[in-house]
């Protein structure tokens, strides 16, 4: 099963607004055993977002949205969704009386805008918002899917927790995680590194090794798909000794990132 990330806002591509909410998602999936292979960022225009779903649906099983789902005019995800899928949207009563609901708890006017929260391509199944009031969405069309969750990072968490993750584990039967460690090496250029291990990494399969390069240091990523994490970390553990022994000349205390 391959999942890929569309975030969706023009403060993304302005830098106004760190996206902090494709992180959260891309280790959330690497916990759950769920496989990324893209992300993508998008401003708030229907045409390239459509492209960008269009793109998703071609090469992934699974599109995971962030943001574009509030109530005013530049809102347009569910729009979009409804139009690459051939869903239409449809208004949902009972969504908006829950809508209703939200804002007297929060004690916030609500107005006539918010009515567009309450329409789902049709066929989609909302996910309930426990922090806001955007609902989220399921939409499946054939095999492939689109799952949209709001922007609000606090929002997006505790509906990837509570529902996406728990979804995409159930519909595709995963039952491993990913699991990773970061060997920190001081001192000593990324070729250099790489001119040690770069058969490692050319025949690399599970686990897989990555190299990270910054000021005086490189990080060494190991990283393992296993039923557990305790299985993973054994896939590692041989790796790591290999690596730490044909690096011991250049770099004999190398720390495990914590």
């Amino acid at each position: 099963m391959q999942t890929e990330l569309l975030m969706i806002g023009t403060e993304l591509l302005l830098g106004q607004v760190e996206d902090t909410n494709a992180g959260y998602l891309a280790r959330s999936l690497a916990t759950a055993g769920v496989d990324l292979y893209w992300k993508t960022t998008v401003g708030d225009n229907a045409s390239r977002i459509n492209d960008a779903l269009q793109l998703g649906l071609s090469r992934s099983d699974t599109i995971l949205c962030s943001g574009g789902l509030g109530p005013t005019a530049d809102d347009i995800t569910r729009d979009c969704v409804a139009q690459v899928l051939d869903m239409p949207l449809e208004y949902h009563a009972d969504l908006f009386d829950v809508i209703e609901k939200r804002f007297r708890r929060f004690k916030r006017p609500l107005s006539e805008n918010n009515r567009r929260q309450a329409f789902l391509p049709k066929g989609a199944v909302p996910i309930v918002n426990l922090e806001g009031t955007a609902p989220g969405l399921i939409a499946e069309r054939g095999s492939k899917t689109i799952i949209c969750m709001p922007g609000v990072p606090r929002e997006l968490r505790r509906m990837c927790e509570g529902v996406v993750i728990p979804y995409l584990k159930w519909k595709y039967e995963i039952a491993s995680t990913i699991h990773y460690r970061v060997l920190l090496v001081e001192d000593v250029g990324e070729s250099r590194v790489d001119a040690l291990i770069a058969d490692l990494i050319q025949s690399q399969h599970n686990p897989t090794i990555g190299l990270l390069a910054s000021a005086g240091l490189v990080r060494v990523r190991i990283a393992a798909k296993a039923s557990s994490q305790d299985d993973a970390l054994a896939l590692i553990e041989p790796v790591e000794r290999e690596i730490r022994e044909r690096l011991a000349p250049l770099a004999p205390a190398i720390r495990v990132e914590s």
